[in-house]
């Protein structure tokens, strides 16, 4: 007991806490210390007030979510049906780079688009430089041979990415509409004629359908992936519409009318999320985009987590990117209300938010200890401050529930979805907290305008459980500091539990608890996926 004792106040003192609370004796905190635990606590409430504002923002999407629904319980039909003489020529878009695992099956489906055989065309639009040229031609050429109308582009360059593959194919497509595809989607073969009706309404500039997940059975990380994804084409996409906010175009499995993109500027490849930057630029002309919660379009979702990582890279930087090219024009249009401008700079900055969460758990061990200070010397500091914030995850915990339990977009009974939901859910945020890191540099470069290559994300065709990623030459066997950076975090943030408990600190137990499992997942499924066979 003496020795525990020993250590117990060497540890006070090292640490400056307070010894009232913990051994009874007493203890003055130096004028150093009570500004560092200002600081700090600072620092903490400022990343907590974003992530709350950011979730309570949310809230708000999910009320005209509800109103919508309430209004529509199906997607709203187009203005009037299509008969096949008035159904208008559209160009079906497949850009790709290294794809040689799914090309021919992505072919294949489109190729059997039920619309008129002469009335739609297929551009693949092949950056390639591995098999996947080879193997995309003569699926090409199959297809032609067969009679329809399918052509192969290839540029002499990958300048510009996606972005410019687009761009530069858009000269050659002879349909007034284009309904773009990324090489690992499914479409269903009514996709068109469910879509294009929808162009009747000359104000509608896009027509986005909700992504299904072919493989999220495939593994714990699939399992989880799909539970924000579920959100964002749930209460996200239709709140934005329902509520008259920008929403986006999600780089696939929509159509687009060409003239949109036309007095929209065109695609662009300044920024990582062409799709994005260019649905707020259409927005902004005049032009609707029309979200379909009820019709699905399947597709892979990444099994490997270096390739989910490339693909969260990906989306994150170019959201800052995004923000910081066009907020200024949001604010400065005068056809957005205050609200929807302040709604849009959340959406906007949605990726901005794991940046504060990375903040928010760095400078929650210290907060631990050093809050009694700050109430000490700020006596206007509620207690129990941190318990309003709650306000912003009980909005989270009512939105992941209704986009992945309420709205009906699985098919399976809701019990089942309950059930699942339940040990996801947790899951699903402790990974969300382990990407901060990642996800945090990704937001800094992108706001600080650091340009980098467009990765793709690894396509492998893993459709079930058990399925093998074939990894082949699209994923690199390195390690980053970033991934050493990773454990050290999980390490931390395990100290972080035992020095809670230690000290009967527990109001944070359950947040570092959930970092640590977190940051101990990506870590791991990093190291195991990079060095499998």
């Amino acid at each position: 007991m003496v020795l525990l004792e020993d250590f117990q106040n060497w540890v006070i003192k090292l640490l400056h806490l307070d010894p009232v609370a913990v051994t009874g004796q007493d203890y003055v905190a130096g004028p150093g210390m009570i500004i560092f635990a200002k600081v700090v606590f600072v620092v903490y409430i400022v990343s907590l007030l974003f992530t709350t504002f950011y979730c309570l923002m949310q809230f708000q999407l999910y009320y005209y979510y509800l109103k919508y629904r309430k209004k529509f319980p199906q997607d709203p039909p187009p203005l009037k049906p299509m008969s096949d003489d008035e159904l208008p020529m559209v160009t079906v878009q497949l850009p790709m780079f290294n794809e040689k695992y799914v090309v021919e099956k992505l072919v294949d489906i489109i190729m059997k688009f039920d619309y008129p055989k002469d009335k739609f065309e297929v551009h693949v639009i092949d950056d390639s430089n591995d098999e996947t040229v080879e193997i995309a031609q003569a699926k090409v050429q199959e297809w032609k041979d067969k009679g329809y109308n399918i052509e192969y582009i290839r540029r002499p360059h990958r300048q510009g990415f996606k972005a410019g593959a687009l761009k530069d194919a858009m000269p050659l497509a002879k349909g007034e509409f284009l309904a773009i595809f990324d090489a690992d989607f499914e479409p269903y073969p009514e996709f068109l004629r469910k879509t294009i009706p929808y162009f009747q309404d000359p104000t509608v500039g896009v027509v986005q359908t909700r992504w299904e997940h072919i493989n999220q059975e495939h593994s714990m990380l699939t399992k989880l992936q799909v539970l924000p994804l579920n959100v964002h084409f749930t209460v996200e996409q239709l709140g934005r519409m329902s509520g008259g906010y920008l929403l986006q175009f999600n780089g696939t499995a929509g159509v687009w009318r060409k003239q949109t993109i036309d007095d929209a500027g065109g695609w662009e490849s300044d920024t990582l999320t062409e799709d994005l930057d260019l649905s707020i630029r259409a927005q902004l002309k005049g032009y609707r985009i029309m979200f379909l919660e009820k019709l699905g379009s399947p597709a892979e979702l990444p099994a490997e987590m270096n390739a989910f990582k490339a693909q969260q890279h990906r989306w994150m930087k170019g959201g800052a990117e995004t923000a910081r090219k066009m907020l200024p024009t949001i604010w400065k249009s005068g056809r957005l209300s205050l609200w929807k401008k302040i709604q849009g700079t959340s959406h906007l900055v949605g990726s901005t938010l794991f940046l504060m969460v990375f903040v928010m758990s760095i400078t929650s061990v210290p907060v631990m200890h050093t809050f009694h200070l700050v109430k000490q010397n700020w006596t206007w500091v509620p207690p129990k401050i941190f318990t309003y914030f709650m306000v912003g995850f009980l909005s989270m915990v009512t939105i992941y529930f209704t986009g992945n339990v309420s709205a009906d977009i699985s098919g399976k009974s809701k019990w089942e979805l309950f059930k699942g939901f339940i040990w996801r859910f947790p899951l699903c945020l402790s990974l969300s907290l382990g990407l901060a890191l990642h996800n945090a540099k990704a937001v800094i470069e992108g706001w600080l305008g650091q340009k980098s290559e467009f990765v793709r994300t690894p396509k492998f065709n893993v459709a079930k459980k058990g399925d093998v990623i074939k990894k082949g030459n699209y994923i690199k066997a390195k390690l980053k500091p970033q991934t050493i950076w990773e454990g050290v975090l999980m390490l931390y943030f395990i100290l972080a539990i035992l020095d809670g408990l230690f000290f009967g600190i527990t109001e944070f137990l359950t947040f570092h608890l959930m970092l640590a499992v977190g940051y101990g997942s990506i870590f791991f499924y990093t190291l195991r996926h990079l060095y499998s066979k």
